[in-house]
């Protein structure tokens, strides 16, 4: 933590109409990937040739990966808007989305034939990842969020990722 974090605003935050919309955005999001993965992306991954298949299981993996830090995260903050845990607890490293090392784009060989509807996710995961992670940096480390527009440098990422 640097030596700016403010307790108070981290709670505000917590306590905040933009925290109730960002944690059932994400929890909406976890449902819906899960949802899509278990059912229709099983059944359009048995028809992907081999290439696209391994392509759809490490990005599936990595999706789901994201989106349970994000869980994790949105949690611990609910947790401590109702008092279960402390913000210094909530504040360690243990429970921080900035302690990740950002993880590179990595060009699966058959991932330009993934199912439209696993692109869209992933491209949503990334943005949701990110914006946690601005707040998470934003509300721990005392500075503002990066004002580079992540969604923005993600989803250019992803577009080299998949070839457009």
């Amino acid at each position: 933590m640097k030596s700016g974090f403010d307790p108070q605003r981290a709670l505000d935050f917590a306590r905040s109409e933009l925290f109730e919309r960002t944690f059932k955005e994400g929890m909406a999001l976890v449902e819906e990937t899960a949802g899509y993965l278990d059912g229709p992306g099983r059944a359009s991954s048995k028809r992907l040739s081999r290439a696209a298949a391994l392509a759809y299981a490490g990005e599936s993996m990595r999706l789901t990966t994201r989106l349970m830090q994000v869980a994790s995260w949105l949690l611990v903050q609910r947790a401590v808007r109702d008092g279960e845990i402390q913000m210094a607890e909530a504040a360690s490293e243990k429970y921080r989305l900035i302690s990740r090392e950002p993880q590179p784009v990595t060009n699966f060989a058959g991932a330009d034939e993934l199912p439209e509807t696993l692109k869209t996710l992933i491209i949503r995961g990334s943005a949701i990842y990110e914006r946690v992670r601005r707040l998470d940096e934003s509300m721990y480390e005392g500075g503002p969020a990066d004002p580079v527009n992540a969604v923005s440098d993600q989803l250019a990422k992803l577009n080299a990722a998949f070839g457009r």
